[in-house]
């Protein structure tokens, strides 16, 4: 299989969908749509281009900017070219992309949708071949390089459909970092093929093979859940792939959309749940839904306000998702498919079907084709064709991660006698407290997952007496901060009646600052950056042990 050709799945809906719109762009309440056609000739124009700039076989080329048509299109002619893509975070700072672009031995950039080239194009070399996307309202003006539609326009389609081999390098995608410096993971065709099975075997996305699919596109697409549940989901089953124009119009896009597929990370299904409890409060929630009748509208109505009307399939992955959280949405009708999975293995490992009656709290089972076992220490241990060849340039990381045959996820978790993986926390998350006892901050996270006064938290404690907790405050939290105080006081107590002596949380902090990737708490995807947690608190946590009060507002 290995020397076989990867059979472009694009190339089938081109010619079979046409005329049929494939990628959507909005500009306030105006909708630009390309065809898969346009796209199609776009993008062989744009091979082309990328053929005439006499750059080596199988080179590397970067691509940096939030999500738009261009980032399709572009991704698309690189692979039709017979290159291979180094995708880059749109947050970059200068410094940061300047060693990233030399690493990964990147020889042409495309840059587009950005707020902040300003700064970033301090880190690109003068004589980095740079192919600017259109300028996008409220973004960077991008002047430097060859311009999008002059560049596009000044070459002839390729007409060969290129083929790549299953074993030639697809993409290298820099890992988001949240536990050190960023690994280049190397992943080929062959991987991105394979990950097919968890479709045609299971269809956890409820894709329509006929074609029609509507993907709302939103979440970093350099991002390997992106790029393969929405970008190469598109490729190979069809359909509309429709992005956003900012935040402030998410909700509105997203409206607009009502995509038949929806994916988040759980901090935006946070979010949701924030805006829906500040216009209806839980105790009226609850009253609404005993009544029969009303209870039927009013999930009908929050539904359709989110959005997820028409979703036949509503994900979640990249992070831990409390399931409390999980459970309240299946109270308002919303069933999320909670899965598992990574870069390293092209986010598929396990799902979970929301209709399942077992395996609650778990991640799921494997999906087809792949093997999980327990190390001794804990560790997830996964097997499948699905995994990264090495890490790039890196072969000491790439040999302690890839054994016989295994990757070594570096979570921790367990199997139960049903098949179900629980995970429990990262390896490189435990610390020590000063009695010399290790805290697992994942497990101790999980008993206050359902506290929707927090929109965000994070276990901390590193050489304090007892661990503490460090929590972001929600919009409506803040305004009440007296009722919220008491609340939080009695949850402390329910919570540490059943916990370990050692493990019983000292204080519960309400810090002023959201955690974001531009603070640099958290990566891209929102997954927290334990390790600038305590950075920036770490001088803090002996005040607070000594503090008198139990909640403590920052």
């Amino acid at each position: 299989m290995i020397d076989e050709l990867f059979d472009f799945p694009f190339y089938n809906w081109e010619e079979k969908l046409k005329e049929k719109p494939f990628l959507k762009q909005p500009f306030g309440d105006l909708w630009e749509s390309y065809s898969w056609g346009e796209v199609g000739m776009m993008a062989r124009k744009l091979a082309t281009g990328l053929k005439s700039m006499d750059l080596d076989e199988k080179s590397h080329i970067g691509l940096v900017s939030k999500n738009c048509r261009e980032w399709i299109i572009a991704d698309l002619a690189i692979s039709m070219a017979g290159h291979i893509s180094v995708p880059f975070f749109p947050t970059l700072k200068s410094n940061e992309i300047e060693k990233l672009l030399d690493f990964g031995d990147v020889d042409a950039l495309f840059v587009g949708k950005l707020e902040n080239w300003e700064e970033m194009k301090q880190g690109v070399k003068d004589d980095m071949p740079i192919i600017a996307f259109p300028h996008y309202k409220n973004h960077s003006k991008i002047s430097t390089g060859k311009q999008w539609f002059d560049f596009i326009n000044s070459h002839e389609p390729i007409t060969e459909n290129f083929q790549p081999k299953l074993s030639d390098v697809w993409t290298i995608i820099f890992t988001s970092g949240t536990t050190g410096d960023p690994k280049g993971v190397v992943l080929t065709y062959e991987t991105l093929y394979n990950t097919k099975k968890i479709t045609e075997d299971g269809n956890p996305l409820k894709v329509d093979f006929s074609g029609k699919n509507d993907y709302i596109s939103y979440m970093p697409l350099n991002h390997i859940f992106e790029r393969v549940v929405i970008e190469h989901t598109a490729f190979r089953y069809g359909g509309t792939i429709s992005f956003v124009e900012s935040l402030e119009t998410f909700g509105q896009n997203l409206n607009d959309v009502q995509p038949t597929a929806f994916q988040g990370v759980p901090r935006i299904y946070s979010k949701f749940q924030e805006k829906i409890l500040m216009k209806m409060p839980q105790k009226k929630l609850n009253t609404f839904l005993k009544i029969p009748i009303l209870s039927w509208i009013i999930k009908k109505k929050l539904v359709g306000a989110l959005g997820l009307s028409r979703a036949k399939a509503i994900v979640t992955g990249a992070a831990a998702m409390p399931l409390e959280l999980l459970d309240w949405y299946k109270s308002i009708g919303i069933f999320i498919t909670n899965g598992y999975g990574m870069t390293e293995n092209c986010a598929t490992c396990t799902n979970l079907d929301p209709y399942q009656p077992l395996g609650r709290g778990s991640v799921g089972r494997p999906t087809p084709g792949v093997d999980l076992k327990i190390s001794e220490e804990g560790e997830i241990l996964m097997k499948g064709p699905f995994i990264l060849s090495e890490y790039y340039k890196n072969e000491e990381v790439t040999k302690e991660t890839l054994k016989n045959g295994w990757l070594h996820t570096g979570d921790k978790g367990r199997i139960d006698k049903d098949g179900f993986l629980f995970i429990t926390g990262r390896i490189k998350d435990m610390f020590k407290t000063s009695k010399g006892k290790y805290i697992e901050p994942g497990v101790i996270e999980a008993d206050f997952g359902n506290i929707s006064e927090f929109s965000q938290l994070c276990i901390v404690g590193l050489n304090c007496t007892q661990p503490i907790l460090l929590a972001v405050p929600s919009e409506s939290a803040i305004k009440n901060k007296e009722d919220v105080t008491k609340k939080l006081t009695k949850v402390l107590e329910d919570v540490n009646s059943k916990l370990d002596n050692y493990k019983k949380v000292s204080k519960i902090i309400l810090v002023r600052e959201d955690w974001l990737p531009e603070n640099g708490m958290t990566t891209p995807t929102l997954k927290i950056k334990r390790a600038k947690i305590d950075e920036k608190f770490s001088n803090s946590y002996v005040d607070w042990e000594k503090n008198g009060k139990t909640v403590i507002w920052e």
